[in-house]
């Protein structure tokens, strides 16, 4: 499997290799503090309402902990941060939401300890329905664990500016759960959260879809997205095909092989269909990021954690049941320590996507980063080469 692996990162730069470059794509930097690594937009989420975007990351200590591991000080906090656009992605400000009492960490186990002199709030349950129509609302689903934890959630009716929460959500029948943000709003009361759950093993996961038809006091298992995996299935991405369809995709491991796969359910989530894998190979792996764009076609963002270490993208416009080429959102990754996209189409037609990065003009430290690219404006490159 390893022999596969380093064959198929080979073959992905060979000479005529059919691949895009995104044409004029602006890269710009959100978060980039020397000693510092920012991290795991992913883990977090990404909001937007016209011109302003949202997206939450993990800011931590820089620590060079060796090339298999993520360069963060595991025995300095982590703290989750904010990064807010006014003007498309261009310019961010930043924002510490704990100082104001929200969105404090719970010491997940995979991303460091908690904030020092911050009481970490108990988990609640929700006493009064979320109005998930709200012009001004944002939701969040984070964890405590990567295979066994509680995940919750909180949720802002001001575009981020306060939170309500955290609350607790239930585990599904599973020994855990893992949530990332990634949720479809039905209507008022009614929304899906598709989410991580722990195998019987305890070990992480496979994907689930969970509705709630009261605003969130009450959330019901809905379906298992696939069988269970001999790996890991996580991370899902979801977007909404039609009144009845769903297509996700899926972050997949197994042994040491990462890829991307994609489901299909043509009954609001009851049944999941397999479809072609957007991505076949992705080095060492990274969570994808699905949009469905305002002419229909869908994109699907992520990093590519060989060499050339980059963040990328594919488009489809049979819904998902075939993938274009691959679209080199951005080269010149230092190395695998990147990726966890999070993507969203601004009125203009244009994609913001947000990552953590290191590069060799600015060093050793991860940082957030965004890249302004139309998914119109593409030129075929001979390679996947690193440019």
């Amino acid at each position: 499997m390893l022999y596969l692996a380093l064959s198929l990162s080979l073959f992905a730069q060979l000479p005529g290799e059919p691949m895009l470059r995104a044409d004029g794509a602006q890269h710009v930097k959100v978060y980039c503090e020397k000693g510092r690594f920012g991290g795991w937009p992913a883990n977090h989420g990404i909001w937007c309402w016209g011109d302003e975007i949202l997206v939450g990351y993990g800011r931590g200590f820089y620590k060079d902990l060796g090339p298999t591991r993520h360069h963060i000080d595991r025995e300095k906090p982590e703290e989750h941060w904010l990064a807010r656009s006014l003007d498309g992605g261009v310019t961010w400000a930043l924002e510490h939401p704990a100082e104001k009492g929200y969105l404090i960490p719970r010491g997940e186990a995979l991303h460091g300890t908690e904030t020092p002199g911050l009481p970490i709030p108990a988990l609640m349950d929700l006493k009064e329905p979320i109005d998930f129509t709200d012009p001004n609302f944002a939701m969040t689903l984070r964890m405590e664990s990567a295979a066994s934890g509680t995940s919750r959630f909180e949720y802002s009716y001001d575009r981020g500016h306060t939170w309500r929460g955290p609350y607790r959500l239930p585990n599904f029948g599973a020994s855990g759960t893992a949530a990332r943000t990634d949720y479809i709003v039905n209507g008022p009361r009614d929304a899906f959260i598709f989410i991580t759950a722990a195998k019987p093993d305890k070990q992480e996961g496979r994907p689930i879809c969970a509705r709630t038809t009261d605003g969130g006091l009450t959330w019901t298992r809905v379906s298992d997205i696939g069988p269970e995996p001999s790996g890991f299935a996580i991370m899902p991405s979801t977007v909404r095909i039609s009144d009845t369809e769903l297509f996700t995709t899926i972050r997949r491991r197994d042994g040491t092989f990462r890829w991307m796969t994609a489901w299909r359910s043509v009954d609001n989530g009851a049944t999941w269909t397999q479809e072609a894998n957007p991505v076949d190979y992705l080095g060492e792996g990274n969570p994808p990021m699905l949009n469905k764009l305002r002419d229909g076609r869908l994109c699907v963002t992520y990093g590519f954690r060989a060499f050339p270490f980059s963040i990328r993208g594919r488009l489809s416009t049979d819904n998902g049941k075939t993938w274009g080429p691959q679209i080199l959102v951005r080269g010149n990754g230092r190395d695998r320590d990147i990726g966890y996209v999070r993507s969203v189409q601004r009125a203009d037609g244009k994609m913001v996507s947000v990552y953590y990065f290191d590069d060799e003009a600015t060093g050793p430290e991860r940082y957030i980063g965004a890249t302004i690219w139309d998914p119109d404006k593409t030129s075929k490159i001979v390679s996947g080469g690193n440019p």
